[in-house]
């Protein structure tokens, strides 16, 4: 079996070289190309097409991420880990969001680094700990955050307020009478509201109104 693939993507050419030889001395894995900065890692991984591509997080010219969304954006499969000296939230979130398969840290060892290559290989994604909870956090909070409302049609501020009663369940008389204004104004607002929420009565506009958090619900 051929081993695995690799593309390094690091401007400390030292840090860079050191796993370049850490990596090649492992039976299932070589090195397959070296960058500088971002658009060179963008070069090569449409060159090489490499299994994986472990990217420095700050680079010249084209960092981390941005190289990792140019990458993505053209070639979807590809699997790209982060690798930092950061442990901050937000360069986690950013990274997953700019496509990135894993986040490993420049502080880790010799065996936890080859563990995190062999992981994002098999199709894991390789977290610090710290981050992996915070990540579980993060999602678990948007989890529970409130779907938001979509915005309503452009109704006039008296047509919102004829809608709420539409909601309520009143008739034309009982607006007409509630907002003192004459039975023919109330009808022609009504025609109005219909017309612009694409609903064929009024029974169809009040509940879709009240869905869509328009109005508040409906009594009883």
């Amino acid at each position: 079996m051929s081993p695995f693939r690799i593309l390094l993507a690091d401007d400390h050419d030292l840090f860079r070289e050191g796993l370049a030889s850490l990596i090649n001395a492992q039976p299932d894995l070589e090195v397959v190309g070296q960058a500088t900065d971002g658009l060179e890692a963008l070069a090569l991984a449409h060159e090489h097409h490499p299994d994986l591509i472990i990217m420095d997080i700050r680079m010249p010219v084209s960092d981390g991420l941005e190289a990792t969304r140019l990458i993505r954006a053209d070639w979807p499969e590809a699997r790209i880990v982060i690798l930092t000296v950061h442990d901050e939230d937000e360069k986690l979130f950013e990274a997953i969001k700019s496509g990135a398969s894993g986040y490993m840290l420049k502080n880790t060892n010799s065996a936890g680094f080859l563990e995190g290559v062999r992981s994002a290989l098999a199709g894991e994604a390789p977290l610090p700990p710290k981050l992996g909870a915070s990540l579980l956090e993060e999602f678990a909070r948007l989890a529970n955050k409130p779907s938001p409302v979509s915005p309503p049609p452009e109704l006039t501020p008296r047509e919102r307020e004829i809608l709420e009663h539409l909601a309520a369940g009143s008739t034309d008389k009982e607006i007409a009478s509630q907002l003192a204004l004459s039975l023919h104004t109330v009808k022609t607002h009504v025609r109005n509201i219909l017309s612009k929420l694409h609903a064929v009565n009024r029974r169809q506009a009040a509940d879709l109104a009240t869905r869509a958090g328009w109005v508040k619900r409906k009594n009883g």
